[in-house]
Order: structure tokens, then C-alpha cells, then sequence
């Protein structure tokens, strides 16, 4: 009987981290990726299961990839570089399971799965691999155990929810190909001739069967060997065999899909659910049953809409959607999908759409000159002068969350009810533990504490959109202009943020923010370095408490630096994998400081550079919204001063440093 060789998708397989294991100054972390547990899969050539067991004797398993630099993924991801969350340093097999170090990557989007593997948190890992051959044991009666003789860990994955032990599912976009699986059979030997050759394995005969029923296995004889295999002469007509189970396999596929979609179409749902059963590989009977599911379910909600009487309000919300997306879609089409609704107000001009929305209203614009209809579209009871700031509103807010501001990781976000002066307390630590003699009274202490006020500010300007805009098919008057004026609210917010680093204002206690008293300021200004970086982290540390006595051990968690400095920061906490001398090296705790370059800082100083705490550990910077009015707002009116419409844009902001014990501030040189 020829062999045969099938074509096996890479498998996974969970496995799991070992927090006991972890190593923080090192980031590794020792993880089980098998134990050699069976698991129970199906033959996709037959549809029929078996039982997988993966051998964990040294000459079976292949541990040449983890050994050799094997990526830490995360979820089986390979697509770019930022999919590596480490690399597995060494792996090896131990008392019947295998085992890995990994090490993670310094990288700052690793740290926090980093601190979730390191607390506990996370805990599942999967395993991919491949199979190059099995050993195959059929009883009768039983399931078919196939033992992987010859296979491969080809990565470890860091995943949410550990794989499921009997999907054999592919994990995900594959960073290897197909891997040719020797099928190896050991079985019975209670088929005819003709059995047997219709049978696409070799067969090699290990497992005893009992003949004469008696209960017991029976040795083999000479002519059941184990030894006995077909010649490999029978090459071809294996490889027949195996482009017949392909095409089979390949017809069987298409047929699902082809099935899937026909199903789809008939009950009138969208092609995306179809799209999914078929991507998700979901077998045709399965697949038919959701579908019905689906249609059932939207037919319910078909129902429960029939009982609601539609209003004309429900229809010029429904015109009124439709406009703003044909709108945004023309001002931004690769960020703005248009909708089927859209596509009826396409191509139209404004004045073109403020007339089919004031006719579609019942109003008769027949004769009406550019003027007459710009001017009844903007002030009238129609809904376009309500379009119109619609869209002003959107592209103002996007283009307000979408600039980048780099205060918000240090500082800490609150909410203000009112526009009085916030107090702000800042609490000191609790007072020592002193020793009860017997028989003693406890004696009673008092937490010290400061305190810093400050206020939410109001900012605001006025937009107008006139009839010109109208008659002149002006888009950028309400998308571009807005935008700017979203740009001009976010760099408000900055320039109140950094202010406070240039101006240096005064604390609650009547001292500045960075002072020699508060022990925050360098005593004077050296080139950014390990050394001076050191000094600055000593510093902090040393911090005491309001009682001037109790050690806080603040930790710098960002380098704050101008625009000038930003190439030197990031070559100084560069990992220096072979430095030339000692001195080079950048110590770990350093490396992890996140650098924040900041160019308004140039403008009062191109030198001078800070370290700041997190705001989880210590009070750093405070910036407040008026309750309900994050960000910047909107309202709009119809124009008075102006022949149009108003919309005025409305900031209330404030920011205030808490507590001058997170930072530090070298002036540099």
C-alpha cells in the first residue's frame, strides 16, 4: 500500500504563562506550551474524528524553531512588526511537558500586557505547530488515535482566551505554509486486499488484535511485522491519490460556499452575513440554521416597527442624515463612507439640495432667484440651516480630537460643576506607627495636607455661514473652517498645559512650582546624560512628605524635553545592545522613561528638560471640563447680525499643577 502525504495546516493548542516565574529587571517569564494531553480533532478529508496526542520524547519533537529566536506573538498575528510582543529564549521538554522562557519586548505599547502577565492577569498562551508525520491506531469500535511522531512548535502566541483544546482551527493568516504530514497508519488487519488499497496510508502492523475472542491480545505473527511496508515504488500512484482527495476537498468547498450565498440571497439578508459563515468556515447545515436565525430575527424587528406610526418628524431626521453624509462624503470621501441614502443627494450643489429640501417640505420655490432661495433656506423652518451647522459641528469636533496633544499621559482629567474655584487637597502621608508598651493607650496622629485652587475658564468665538456660502457652492466655509477652529480649541488647551512649565507659577505655599525649596530643581543645568538623569531620579526619590520626614521614592515615568533635545533623548535611551564601554550602557530603569517632545518648551528654553511621575502615583498636573461639556462645544442660532446662520464654538478649560513632588526640572546647559 503507497503512503501518502497530505497537506496540513499549522495547529494551536493552549498552553499557559507561569507568574511565579516572573523575572521583572529581566521581562521574562516561563510559559507550559504542551503537555502531551490529547486532543480531539477531525480528518478533514473524511469529516470523521480523532484523537491527537503530540509525543514529548526528544527524538519525536523539533525544537530547533523556539530554540533558535522564535517569535512571543500577539494572538497569532504576523502582520507587521508591531504584532512581536518578545522572543522565546530557550525551550526544552521536562518530566512530560514542554516548557519556555520568553522575553518581552521593552517596547512602551508592550507594557502593559507586560504588567498583565507580570500580575497575574493574563495568563493564556497558544501554541502553533506543525506535523510532519503520525502514527495512526485504529481499533474497532474506537476512535482513531493519531500520535505526532515528527513535529514542530513553530511560535508562541499571548492570547485573551486560551484556544479551544478540540477546534484545530488555523491560527489566523499563518506565518508558514501547509506542512507535509506523512501519514503512518497502524491498525487491523481484517481487511481484504481490496480494503487496503483504497486505503491512502501505509499501514505497519504494531497493534496486536485478538482473533479468537478470548480477551486477549495474540503476538503477531511473521507475516504482521511491523516491519512490513509497501515499496515506495507505488510514489505516483499515492500522489494520485492525494490530487483526488484535493479536488474532492476543493468541490466540497465550493459547493458550502456556493450553498451559503444561495441560502442568503433566498432569504433576502445582507451579503456581509454570508461573507462571515464562509470566512469562519461554518458547514453548510450549521450555516443554513443561522441564517434562518437571522432572518427570523430581523423579521421580528420588521414587526415591531410596523407598529409605530411614522411621523414626519422620523422622515426629515431620515433627509436630514441623508444630506450630512452626502455632504461630509464630498468634503472627505476616503473618511466619510456615503450611504445608499447619500447617493440620491449626490453630485447636487448646495443651492440645488436647499431647494429639494425646501420643496420635499411643501414649499413652492418655482421662479425664485440664487438670492431668494439662499436667503428662505438659511431663515426659514426648514431643516437645511440645521444641516449646515451639523456639518460645521463634525468637522470641527473630529479635527479637535484628531490633533495631537502631548500633556494628556502625565496628566489627570476631572470634571468641574460649576466655574467657582476648585480646592484641591493635597494629602500628606499618614502619620508612623509607634510602639504599645503592655497595658499602654494607643496615642492618636493627623494626616497633614496642602492645597491648591484654580478654576475653569470659558473660551469661545463665532462662526458664521451666510447666504453667500449658498450661492457660491461654498463647502469649505462649513468643513474647512470649522476644522481650523477645532485645531485652534486643542492648541488652546496645550498652550494652557505648558504654560505652566514656562511661566513657573506659584504653589499653594507662595513658592514656585520648581524651586530649591521643594527640592525639585537641579542646582544647575547639565547636558541631558545617564549621570545627570540619575541624579534627577535620586532627586525624586528622596521626596518626603508634608511632614518633611516620611520617604516617598517617587519613580520618573516620562523625560520631558523641547523640540531641540528630542534626537538626543532618543539616542540616550536607545537600547545599547553591544556598547563599546561600561559607561555606555543605559540602565533598564532609564531605558522605560517615555520621552515627550514638546516644542513650546523651546520657546522659553531649548535646553532645559524635566522628569515627571505618573499621575497614578503622585498628584503631577489637573485639567478640567465644565460637567457635560468635554471638549469643545457647539451651538447654533439663526443669524441676527448676519444674513445667515451662527454657530459658536465654546472651550471651558482649566489646568493647575497639584503637587510640585512629581517633577523635576534640570535647566541644562
Amino acid at each position: 500500500m503507497p503512503k501518502q502525504t497530505i497537506e496540513m495546516p499549522m495547529q494551536i493548542r493552549s498552553a499557559s504563562f507561569v507568574p511565579d516565574t516572573v523575572d521583572e529587571e529581566k521581562r521574562t517569564v516561563e510559559l507550559v506550551w504542551s503537555r502531551g494531553s490529547p486532543v480531539r480533532r477531525r480528518d478533514y478529508r473524511t469529516g470523521k474524528p480523532y484523537e491527537e496526542r503530540l509525543s514529548l520524547e526528544t527524538e519525536h519533537v523539533d525544537l530547533s524553531r523556539l530554540n533558535g529566536g522564535a517569535p512571543l506573538l500577539d494572538s497569532h498575528k504576523a502582520w507587521n512588526l508591531g504584532d512581536v510582543l518578545g522572543v522565546v529564549e530557550r525551550a526544552w521538554v521536562d518530566n512530560g511537558e514542554g516548557r519556555a522562557l520568553v522575553r518581552f519586548s521593552e517596547r512602551e505599547e508592550v507594557d502593559p500586557i507586560w504588567a498583565d502577565v507580570r500580575n497575574g492577569i493574563l495568563r493564556n498562551v497558544s501554541a502553533g505547530y506543525s506535523v510532519r508525520a503520525y502514527e495512526i491506531t485504529e481499533s474497532e469500535g474506537e476512535i482513531p488515535v493519531w500520535r505526532a511522531v515528527d513535529w514542530q512548535p513553530m511560535e508562541l502566541s499571548a492570547v485573551p482566551v486560551g484556544a479551544d483544546p478540540g477546534a484545530g482551527f488555523r491560527s489566523g493568516p499563518s506565518t508558514e505554509t501547509p506542512s507535509a504530514c506523512l501519514l503512518i497508519q497502524r491498525g487491523n488487519e481484517d481487511m481484504d486486499d481490496d480494503e487496503q488499497m483504497q486505503d491512502p496510508v501505509v499501514e505497519t502492523r504494531t497493534v496486536e488484535r485478538d482473533d479468537d475472542g478470548d480477551g486477549h491480545d495474540e503476538p503477531p505473527t511473521p507475516d504482521q511485522s511491523p516491519d512490513r511496508r509497501i515499496s515506495s515504488d507505488d510514489s505516483a500512484e499515492a500522489s494520485l491519490e492525494v490530487e483526488q482527495v484535493a479536488r474532492q476537498a476543493i468541490d466540497s468547498e465550493r459547493q458550502r460556499i456556493a450553498a451559503i450565498f444561495d441560502a442568503q440571497s433566498k432569504l433576502g439578508l445582507e451579503r456581509s452575513v454570508a461573507d462571515e459563515l464562509v470566512r469562519d468556515g461554518i458547514d453548510l447545515d450549521q450555516a443554513r440554521i443561522r441564517l434562518i436565525d437571522e432572518a427570523a430575527k430581523r423579521d421580528g424587528q420588521m414587526q415591531i416597527r410596523n407598529q409605530v406610526v411614522m411621523t414626519g418628524q422620523d422622515e426629515r431626521t431620515t433627509r436630514r442624515s441623508a444630506v450630512e453624509n452626502a455632504l461630509l462624503h464630498r468634503f472627505d470621501p476616503g473618511a466619510n463612507t456615503l450611504s445608499d441614502a447619500g447617493r440620491d443627494w449626490r453630485g447636487m450643489t448646495l443651492l440645488e439640495m436647499a431647494r429639494t429640501f425646501l420643496e420635499e417640505e411643501g414649499t413652492r420655490t418655482r421662479g425664485w432667484n440664487r438670492d431668494e432661495l439662499a436667503t428662505r433656506a438659511l431663515h426659514s423652518t426648514s431643516d437645511f440651516a440645521l444641516i449646515l451647522a451639523g456639518i460645521a459641528n463634525k468637522s470641527l469636533r473630529q479635527a479637535y480630537e484628531a490633533f495631537p496633544q502631548t500633556f494628556r499621559p502625565f496628566c489627570r482629567q476631572v470634571s468641574a460643576s460649576d466655574f467657582k474655584t476648585m480646592h484641591r487637597v493635597q494629602l500628606g502621608e499618614a502619620p508612623s506607627l509607634e510602639k504599645v508598651n503592655e497595658g499602654g493607650e494607643f496615642t492618636r496622629g493627623t494626616v497633614g495636607e496642602a492645597e491648591e485652587t484654580y478654576r475653569v475658564e470659558t473660551y469661545g468665538k463665532v462662526i458664521s455661514i451666510t447666504r453667500q456660502v449658498l450661492i457660491n457652492d461654498d463647502l469649505d466655509a462649513f468643513t474647512r473652517i470649522p476644522q481650523l477652529f477645532g485645531v485652534a480649541a486643542a492648541n488652546l488647551e496645550s498652550d494652557v498645559i505648558w504654560s505652566i512649565f514656562t511661566s513657573n507659577p506659584k504653589m499653594g505655599d507662595n513658592t514656585a512650582l520648581f524651586h530649591n525649596t521643594h527640592k525639585n530643581l537641579a542646582s544647575s543645568g547639565t547636558v541631558l546624560s545617564v549621570t545627570s538623569l540619575g541624579k534627577g531620579r535620586g532627586s525624586m526619590s528622596k521626596q518626603t512628605g508634608l511632614d518633611g520626614k516620611t520617604i516617598l521614592n517617587i519613580r520618573p515615568h516620562f523625560l520631558v524635553i523641547p523640540a531641540a533635545l528630542e534626537v538626543t533623548a532618543e539616542q540616550l535611551l536607545a537600547q545599547n545592545l553591544v556598547p563599546a564601554k561600561s559607561a555606555d550602557v543605559v540602565p533598564n530603569s532609564l531605558r522605560t522613561l517615555s520621552v515627550i517632545a514638546e516644542p513650546r518648551l523651546d520657546t522659553s528654553s531649548e535646553t532645559a528638560w524635566y522628569l515627571i511621575a505618573h499621575p497614578g502615583q503622585i498628584d503631577t498636573i489637573e485639567y478640567a471640563y465644565l460637567e457635560g461639556n468635554s471638549g469643545v462645544h457647539i451651538e447654533t442660532r439663526n443669524g441676527f447680525d448676519v444674513d445667515g446662520v451662527e454657530i459658536k464654538a465654546r472651550l471651558d478649560f482649566g489646568a493647575k499643577a497639584i503637587d510640585w513632588r512629581g517633577f523635576w526640572r534640570n535647566p541644562g546647559a
